[in-house]
């Protein structure tokens, strides 16, 4: 069983404040009995000491019991209120004392469990890097952690302000997307796709499209070249360009497709050859783009753009968070346990790992063990003095009623003692 596991085993078993109220009146109640039972064998064996002798054995026991019980009743009751209502010196000494108990103990925990020697050496003894590799790879403890991880990132979205967001949208587009010249960039990635035929991909697709579209649709062809001749044109005629002009317009459309080394085709390689390298050299060129460039920052479509990155972002982010079994979920889980699979394995790495959280924490102790320890102080001094009696009294009164009872046996014997021996040299002498 893990540490963790003990604490929490620990928890689960500590009685709940009910039910040390209930035990703490029950043990009260049986201190009581006792005094009161000594009380009442006191009063008959006084009474009758005289006629039966050993009574009076019995009766210094009594006494000597009712003594302890009150004086243990005492010095118990001192501690949490004023016995009887009495304001004797030195009583009720926790309300009284109570800022400078929280103080004293607040010192104590920065002094002997903050102190390096016992932080450091504690995490040196661990080996939090291997607890949290097996943890960690245990798809259980994966899935928690992920179920946790999703329900504070969809907090922070539902926290996030939308015009927030899209203000740094767009002041990160306008950084690095507007800035920068855009034809020299532009060309030097157009330069790489031409040198590579990349834009013959595209030439066959648009060539693709069209020849499709054509063949599909020959009526939209139509009388775009017959429109053209004079009125006069006998209607065979404008139907016969018509068609002529279709048919043509098909062939070389399929030629170009077909034939890799079409004149069309290099002239369109050439065109963008010439184009790139334009972006990258020509002035005029470069200024041009950076007049459409400024056209384009001026227009609110980069605010509305922003917008809608970030609509669309957080829409999906929130959607894969709320789903186990979306595809983020489910790369979280993974990475969650690969990370713990290798802090297991990896003894290079738990190392390094251990050393991290050892500095983090040597840092964190050696700046704030002040402030840490000062929660304690400050905490009991906000504490109503009423308040802290029963909180105390609350956690250890029941223990404390076992002084009472001992007190009771004690001071019996003691009386009993006291008395056989003084009977004892009385009679000797």
């Amino acid at each position: 069983m893990t540490t963790v596991d003990q604490l929490r085993t620990v928890r689960t078993t500590l009685p709940t404040d009910a039910e040390r109220l209930a035990a703490l009146r029950r043990m009260k109640r049986v201190a009581a009995g006792l005094l009161v039972a000594a009380a009442v064998v006191f009063a008959v064996s006084f009474a009758l000491q005289d006629t039966v002798p050993w009574l009076r054995f019995v009766r210094a026991a009594a006494e000597g019991a009712m003594v302890g019980a009150i004086a243990d009743w005492f010095a118990v009751t001192a501690l949490f209120r004023h016995p009887l209502g009495l304001r004797i010196p030195h009583t009720a000494i926790i309300p009284k004392r109570k800022d400078e108990i929280g103080a004293t103990l607040g010192a104590f925990v920065e002094n002997e469990f903050l102190s390096d020697e016992v932080v450091l050496g504690k995490l040196r003894s661990m080996g939090i890097a291997k607890r949290l590799g097996g943890w960690l790879a245990t798809p259980v403890n994966a899935e928690r952690l992920t179920a946790e991880a999703a329900v504070a990132a969809r907090g922070i979205l539902t926290l996030l302000g939308d015009d927030d967001v899209e203000d740094v949208i767009e002041k990160l587009a306008r950084r690095h997307l507007f800035e920068p010249e855009w034809g020299p960039a532009i060309g030097r990635v157009g330069a790489r796709l031409v040198a590579a035929d990349q834009q013959r991909a595209a030439i066959d697709m648009v060539l693709e499209k069209a020849e499709g579209w054509l063949a599909a649709h020959p009526e939209a062809f139509g009388s775009m070249v017959s429109d053209r001749l004079p009125k006069w044109m006998p209607g065979f005629v404008d139907r016969f360009v018509d068609d002529r002009a279709y048919r043509e317009v098909l062939a070389f459309v399929r030629a170009v497709r077909e034939d890799l080394r079409h004149p069309l085709r290099e002239a369109i390689d050439g065109y963008l050859a010439e184009l790139t390298d334009d972006l990258q050299h020509d002035p005029a060129v470069i200024a041009r783009v950076e007049r459409l460039k400024a056209d384009l920052l001026d227009s609110p479509r980069v605010r509305e753009f922003a917008g809608e990155v970030w609509a669309s972002v957080k829409e999906t982010v929130d959607a894969s968070l709320a789903d186990p079994e979306s595809e983020l979920r489910a790369g979280l889980r993974s990475a969650v346990v690969e990370v713990g699979a290798r802090l297991e394995a990896d003894d290079d790495l738990a190392a390094k790992v251990d050393a991290w959280m050892t500095d983090a924490a040597a840092y964190v102790v050696r700046n704030y063990r002040h402030e840490i320890a000062g929660v304690i102080t400050e905490t009991v001094e906000r504490w109503d003095p009423r308040e802290t009696t029963e909180k105390l009294e609350l956690q250890v009164g029941r223990d404390l009623q076992f002084i009472r009872i001992n007190g009771t046996v004690v001071g019996a014997l003691a009386g009993l003692a006291i008395f056989t021996i003084a009977t004892t040299v009385q009679s000797a002498f």
